[in-house]
């Protein structure tokens, strides 16, 4: 951390300092430490404005000052139209009109118990009220009246907002303190939670350093000797959650629903096997959730995060199957955490309080259940493969390009690419932008993790750029050519995205950093985007928010295909991908990474690692058939692989008695396909290492 600070000084001395002077001076004027100043607005929004758009809660500015008067009718604006509502257990999308009596039965007959995914219903947010649930906390209405700043001063303007919030603070402490710690009722009351006051005092010891929105640069100096008063918050009613979570437990339905069928999951009486932790947002305000978790004929996922506060509900034991994922054999496999947001609503923001709260939880699971945090086990549902090609159309896109992947990786202790800079590597990179690459704030949410970042991580300090690749060398090297990370500077890159405003799908989306690249068919810009065959069923890649065909993501790994003149290609859905790349803005770094190179032309990859017929032998459940993909793997092509696995079939019922597991003897390859991962037969492919 000292070493990360010192060299941050260094790069960006000289930089204007607007914004710190701006809560140095409200801190002065309303009495509060800087440095509690500074912990509630980075714990909000990193010490950005987000030029007068709300949060996913309803906040406005650096100190996320909510809005009780925000109109209700805006919220169905924010749920995608894209978005399908489903029920039923089944590995295809089933309306929510066809979810009972026969058809639903029907559609159980035919698919055994599949499980489609969590549902984002357009409707929801318009049922549940405001944009973030009912106002608790700093609203703009008290900031108005302790300030005499109008309202719309407060959500545009930075400066005098964070008057607002140091007005706020000081208003709720009442008397004034130098010492940080005494301010923790204050905060509490300020976002709403004592967790939220908790977790405050816990930046303030480890300290931050980061350029905001503005380009000027905030810094709070570390307290490392600050002390919380009382014991850290301790998960209630036995979830399973991390010490220092606030976590409180609200079930999810488990009931009948008509003659053999039932919801909303799968109870299990034993442990159960989890490789994947998969990333959704709500599609929702946070207060809809106890309505649709407690419905046994929707569907159901294991927690939620709050997006404020960052506070933790858990609605299923983690040994229990949630129906959240779209894919059974996910399903089976994985644990599904849903995080208050919107994949595209306008200019809306994650908090930073949510970011870390969800960071600890999976690096708390990661170690429970033995997960390497990569990207190849920590998926966003829209990294989740179709089961089948009939149900790729409608497979979700969440969290979408929007989720700072490479933040959240820090905050979880594993960068996808690490700070720490050899000597030796210094003249190979540009160097380095702490602008756009905030550091990491100190030590990271949970202590140390035995769980590892599996196969390797990037090559420190390397770009791809160092030996460029040509299109012969890579058929040359039939898959021994390098392996890079997508990893573009999130603030700074800021890619071209439409449909972000229900009802106007052509309209451009507000500027702003993502967490993907475009993919196009030839080195150019003006080159078309890729097609994914199976997700846009003969029709063309768009620019859509919605839509992620021609889409790489932060921190997936994929095959060197080739290098021209400022742009990489990567082998994607079964072809040359080409996305720019050039040396002084890099967009991937260089990697070490296992690969898979096809035996034959056409080999075949699955959205599920089923088992072979012969393992349903004497376990009473019915073989489920190997459905391919519509894609096809040939010679020349390599795709890197993100873990090798035998296949397995839960056969699950409403009584957990009946729960049968098949384990046959296949081996599977998993993936980076596209955007989402997939499975090939290991006897169709040759491991290269």
């Amino acid at each position: 951390m000292l070493l990360q600070v010192a060299v941050a000084a260094l790069v960006l001395a000289g930089q204007p300092e607007g914004r710190q002077d701006d809560f140095a001076s409200a801190a002065r004027q309303y009495g509060v430490p800087v440095s509690v100043l500074l912990g509630v607005s980075y714990l909000q929004s990193r010490w950005d404005a987000h030029p007068g758009e709300p949060s996913t809660a309803g906040g406005f500015g650096p100190m996320h000052l909510l809005d009780p008067s925000l109109d209700p009718s805006l919220a169905p604006s924010l749920a995608p139209a894209s978005a399908p509502r489903s029920g039923g257990r089944t590995d295809g999308v089933i309306p929510r009109t066809a979810t009972s009596g026969h058809a639903r039965a029907h559609a159980r007959a035919h698919t055994h118990g599949h499980s489609h995914g969590h549902s984002h219903a357009p409707g929801d947010a318009a049922a549940s009220g405001r944009l973030g649930g009912a106002p608790r906390g700093a609203t703009l209405d008290e900031a108005a009246r302790l300030t005499g700043i109008g309202a719309g001063r407060l959500r545009r303007e930075p400066a005098a907002n964070i008057r607002g919030g140091a007005a706020l603070l000081a208003s709720y402490r009442g008397a004034p303190s130098a010492d940080p710690g005494r301010w923790h009722g204050a905060v509490a009351r300020y976002g709403g939670s004592r967790a939220f006051a908790d977790e405050v005092l816990r930046v303030i010891r480890a300290g931050a350093v980061r350029r905001a929105d503005d380009g000027s640069v905030v810094r709070l100096t570390a307290h490392p000797g600050l002390r919380s008063p009382g014991r850290a918050a301790k998960p209630s009613n036995g979830t399973e959650c991390p010490r220092k979570a606030a976590c409180r437990w609200l079930p999810a339905a488990y009931a009948r629903t008509g003659g053999d069928d039932y919801g909303n999951h799968d109870r299990l009486g034993r442990p159960r096997r989890v490789d994947y932790i998969v990333i959704h947002d709500t599609e929702g305000p946070f207060r809809g959730i106890p309505r649709l978790i407690r419905d046994p004929e929707y569907v159901s996922w294991h927690y939620t995060i709050r997006s404020r506060d960052g506070h933790v509900t858990q609605h299923l034991r983690t040994r229990d199957v949630a129906w959240h994922a779209g894919n059974w054999d996910v399903n089976a496999r994985s644990i599904g955490i849903e995080h208050e947001g919107y994949l595209a609503a306008g200019g809306t923001w994650y908090t930073e309080a949510m970011y870390r709260a969800s960071a600890r939880l999976v690096r708390h699971l990661a170690a429970e259940h033995d997960i390497p945090l990569d990207r190849a086990h920590v998926l966003g549902h829209d990294n989740v493969p179709g089961a089948t090609p009939d149900t790729l159309p409608a497979m979700h896109e969440d969290p979408g390009p929007y989720w700072d992947w490479a933040h959240y990786f820090d905050l979880l202790g594993a960068p996808l690419e690490p700070r720490d800079r050899r000597a030796g590597d210094q003249d190979e990179r540009p160097p380095l932008r702490l602008a756009s690459r905030p550091g990491h704030t100190g030590p990271t949410p949970g202590g140390p993790s035995r769980a590892t970042s599996a196969p390797g991580r990037p090559t420190r300090g390397r770009s791809v750029h160092d030996r460029p690749v040509s299109h012969e060398a890579g058929r040359k090297q039939e898959g021994r050519g390098r392996v890079v990370v997508i990893l573009p500077e999130y603030d700074e890159h800021r890619p071209r995205f439409t449909g972000c405003e229900r009802g106007r799908p052509a309209r451009p989306c507000p500027p702003r950093g993502a967490s993907t690249v475009w993919l196009r068919t030839a080195p150019r810009h003006d080159a078309p985007l890729v097609d994914d065959i199976g997700k846009r069923v003969g029709r063309p890649s768009t620019y859509s928010v919605h839509d992620h065909s021609a889409r790489a993501s932060a921190g997936q790994r994929f095959a060197v295909a080739g290098r021209h003149a400022g742009w990489t290609a990567i082998w994607y859905l079964g072809r040359r991908a080409w996305f720019h790349d050039p040396y002084e803005r890099p967009t991937a770094v260089r990697a070490r990474n296992p690969v898979v190179v096809p035996r034959r032309t056409g080999v075949p990859v699955y959205g599920r690692a089923y088992p072979e017929k012969a393992a349903y032998r004497g376990t009473g459940v019915a073989y489920q058939r190997h459905v391919a993909l519509p894609y096809r793997i040939g010679p020349g092509q390599a795709y890197t692989v993100g873990g090798t696995l035998t296949g397995s079939y839960l056969s699950a019922a409403y009584r957990p008695a009946r729960h049968v597991t098949v384990t046959g003897r296949r081996r599977y390859h998993q993936i980076q396909l596209g955007h989402r991962v997939a499975f090939v037969k290991a006897e169709d492919v040759r491991l290269i290492r």
